[in-house]
């Protein structure tokens, strides 16, 4: 359980150091305006040092989480099956790195800005479904469900208003409230599942049962 815990430690410590630490790498970049993607965006300064020890290393450690905790989540059927849905979040890391924006994150441009671009709205989509999904979690109480249902819409919404043009100048901020809401959610989910179980409490579970 310790490793489990420290996993996720590693996880938070190194997602922040990329991303405050790229931020401070990168001149004239505003973290409410641009996009996350932008601090490895083709010809930008520390591109490449962003994407190899800052991406990567965030999306190899998110899908290592997903697979460490997989035989530990009370999931089966169609929210396993949105469980993984979820490893859509390390694979765009990890894409992000080896197709990367165009300078200014636009919609369209070089052939790695429309992979990027196509990687991050099945990411988004696929992360909404796998959210949805977790809610048919079995012997979840109804809060939890509406709890991953009411995530996947902000999730969803967030991600609808980053491309309304009055609100470019926000669109970075609204892609870290989305991403902090879910990543927050989940990493809070595994830490609970990685504390143990007090004996007692154990015993008198398999008593009832």
């Amino acid at each position: 359980m310790r490793f489990h815990r420290c996993l996720i430690l590693l996880f938070i410590a190194v997602y922040l150091l990329m991303l405050f630490g790229g931020a401070a790498l990168k001149p004239g970049y505003s973290p409410l305006s641009q996009y996350i993607s932008e601090l490895g965006a083709s010809g930008s300064a520390h591109a490449r040092l962003i994407s190899l020890f800052g991406f990567i290393p965030v999306g190899i450690l998110a899908a290592l989480l997903l697979c460490v905790f997989a035989g530990k989540v009370p999931v089966r059927g169609a929210s396993r099956f949105g469980y993984w849905l979820l490893m859509f979040e390390p694979l765009a890391w990890i894409g992000s790195a080896l197709a990367p924006c165009d300078l200014g994150c636009p919609t369209s441009g070089s052939v790695s800005q429309s992979l990027h671009t196509l990687l991050g709205v099945f990411t988004y989509l696929g992360t909404a479904l796998g959210l949805l999904l977790l809610a048919t979690t079995p012997a979840i109480r109804p809060g939890k469900r509406l709890l991953w249902i009411a995530l996947a819409g902000l999730w969803m919404l967030l991600f609808v208003l980053m491309g309304i043009e009055p609100l470019q100048p926000w669109r970075g901020l609204l892609q870290r409230l989305a991403e902090w809401s879910v990543y927050g959610t989940l990493c809070i989910s595994a830490w609970r599942l990685a504390t143990p179980v007090p004996v007692a409490h154990t015993a008198v579970t398999r008593a009832s049962g």
